[in-house]
């Protein structure tokens, strides 16, 4: 019989994290399927009609917060999801509203904080 605590069965998983002060991918998903929203945990009822999702990863992670303040200051964009330990952003509203705060969030970063700050991209 095997022991369950051999080490041949154990899995190391090894993750790192370079830090850095940027914005690493800013993408617009227009007129996403439904089946998207339910998928990312946003209920499509509510934002289905506002007809684009905005994903955002920014380092250090903790200035995600920072990142869904602007968002939700600097346009009628709704927030989706915040994660301060990914650096994940998800919003959502018009694609209009949603190019507008990526586009405060982008100039604040590079403008005030001196981030690095990577293009808008948009499907």
């Amino acid at each position: 019989m095997a022991d369950i605590f051999d080490m041949q069965d154990k899995m190391r998983i090894v993750q790192e994290l370079v830090p850095g002060r940027q914005i690493t991918l800013a993408h617009i998903i227009a007129n996403p399927d439904p089946i998207l929203y339910q998928k990312l945990g946003l209920d499509p009822s509510l934002d289905y009609s506002h007809s684009a999702i905005g994903i955002l990863t920014v380092s250090p992670a903790e200035t995600a917060v920072i990142t869904a303040d602007i968002a939700l200051k600097s346009s009628g964009a709704e927030l989706g999801f915040v994660d301060r330990f990914s650096g994940t952003l998800i919003i959502t509203g018009r694609v209009a509203e949603v190019e507008a705060s990526f586009n405060a969030i982008s100039d604040y970063f590079k403008g005030t904080l001196g981030f690095t700050v990577c293009d808008v991209t948009k499907t």
